[in-house]
């Protein structure tokens, strides 16, 4: 379906999602990019997430959360602030020099190791939606059935073969949730995914 399109963009959430997207480029010979996305940690929770924000300065907030755990406006600005700062040095770490692959007019497969929230990967689709793309596809090989299911009210389609119940942790269903390093991000963005041009922008 997607395979050989000259109108298709692979985009990854690092670090975690970039060898997962690295494996959907090459098989459908796309370009890949990442596509810079940081959650925001609870406090005294940082693996739960209430919310995400991108270096396109999209933010999505868990109001609902937020509002019942009564997280003060100090609390929640300095974690949007820290992870700001982390989102800007991923950008200079991961591309360097290299411009940002253009998504407007081009359908863009946006790739994560797995969906446990979701917060972050509604991030990066609302950012996207802002550079007006053709289509935007969430493809993921394992989530939870209430973060695809919410996805779907944003992306365009969403593919995630693997939804168990209960899910729990999406490490649970990899037989190797080892961590990816900025070193290998870098290395696999540097190496070709498809024959053709890649689409950069100028």
């Amino acid at each position: 379906m997607y395979r050989g399109r000259a109108d298709l963009v692979v985009l990854a959430l690092p670090r975690g999602g970039v060898p997962v997207a690295f494996e959907v480029a090459s098989a459908l010979k796309a370009p890949l990019d990442v596509l810079v996305v940081r959650k925001l940690g609870a406090p005294g929770h940082p693996e739960f997430a209430i919310g995400a924000i991108t270096g396109a300065g999209v933010k999505v907030l868990d109001d609902d959360y937020i509002a019942a755990n009564r997280i003060p406006a100090q609390v929640l600005d300095a974690i949007i602030q820290r992870e700001h700062a982390e989102v800007a040095r991923r950008e200079r770490a991961y591309r360097a020099n290299r411009p940002a692959i253009t998504v407007a007019g081009q359908v863009v497969i946006i790739v994560d190791d797995g969906l446990a929230t979701g917060a972050t990967m509604r991030a990066a689709v609302l950012a996207l939606r802002q550079q007006r793309p053709a289509g935007i596809v969430v493809a993921v090989p394992v989530g939870s059935r209430q973060a695809c299911d919410a996805l779907n009210e944003v992306a365009d389609q969403v593919i995630c073969p693997l939804t168990p119940e209960p899910f729990s942790a999406v490490g649970l269903w990899y037989d190797d949730f080892s961590e990816t390093d900025d070193e290998e991000v870098r290395y696999l963005l540097r190496t070709p995914t498809t024959a053709g041009p890649e689409k950069r922008s100028a």
